[in-house]
């Protein structure tokens, strides 16, 4: 039984959802560890194609770490704390789309949670930041690494460097997140994006993500060599055979993941 993790599966999307709204969803080890086996137990199930990731309650979508938990770490037992599975990284190359769909706040590793997704979805009301820094630390959870990639060095320097907290507008306008809605519409807009794109081949779907995602991290000529790898591979899903024929039929494709 999970504690402070819920899953709802909504056809072939599944909700993920922070469930400490009394801590305004702040990331404690019990969360950490919850998501991660959450994300293992949805890898398998090949009904869930999309996954939307969120925060319960109206106040945050994960305000950040729970800073009571590490308050009196040493060096040495913060290191240790950050060592095996970390939930930042198991998003980021999650084989199925993420989508973070933020309300409120999202701060520290909440910020860096949503980074780690592949789509950023966000309410008017959202402000997102890094504010670290005035606790006398930095990101740690992915933010100096993610976020120069999603924003540019220059607004990563500003929001690391600042802790400045931002509204959901200027989000939008430098990158951070991908599209705004207003706060009453979020969760069927972002559902219906969802939706959208599992409707698509499960096989295509894995392979685009992993070759965008390697644009951030390969010279362009290693990533166009992957891209094309990625590319022939679909030849061999019977995902492929069924969207050409789909649309040389003029028919709606069914795709199975195969």
């Amino acid at each position: 039984m999970k504690e402070t993790v819920r899953i709802e599966r909504e056809g072939a999307v599944a909700v993920l959802t922070v469930d400490r709204p009394e801590k305004r969803n702040a990331l404690n080890a019990a969360v950490r560890r919850e998501l991660i086996a959450a994300l293992d137990e949805l890898r398998g199930d090949a009904e869930v194609r999309v996954l939307v990731l969120t925060g319960a309650g109206e106040k945050a979508f994960v305000a950040g770490a729970d800073i009571g938990e590490f308050a009196e770490r040493t060096p040495l037992e913060q290191r240790a704390a950050m060592t095996g599975r970390r939930v930042f990284d198991e998003i980021a190359a999650y084989p199925k789309p993420v989508i973070a769909m933020i309300h409120g706040l999202a701060l520290g590793g909440g910020c860096e949670l949503a980074l780690a997704c592949d789509l950023r979805i966000a309410a008017d009301t959202a402000k997102l930041g890094q504010p670290e820094i005035n606790l006398g630390i930095i990101p740690g959870g992915g933010g100096t690494q993610r976020l120069p990639r999603v924003v540019g060095t220059g607004q990563a320097m500003r929001l690391v460097l600042t802790g400045e907290i931002i509204d959901a507008a200027e989000a939008l306008r430098i990158g951070l997140v991908d599209l705004l809605h207003p706060a009453a519409e979020l969760r069927a807009r972002t559902l219906e994006l969802a939706r959208t794109m599992a409707a698509k081949s499960p096989v295509a779907l894995q392979m685009a993500k992993s070759a965008v995602r390697a644009a951030a991290e390969m010279p362009l000529a290693a990533g166009l060599a992957y891209e094309t790898e990625l590319f022939a591979t679909c030849f061999a899903s019977e995902d492929k055979r069924e969207g050409v024929a789909a649309f040389l039929e003029k028919r709606p494709a069914e795709f199975r993941g195969s």
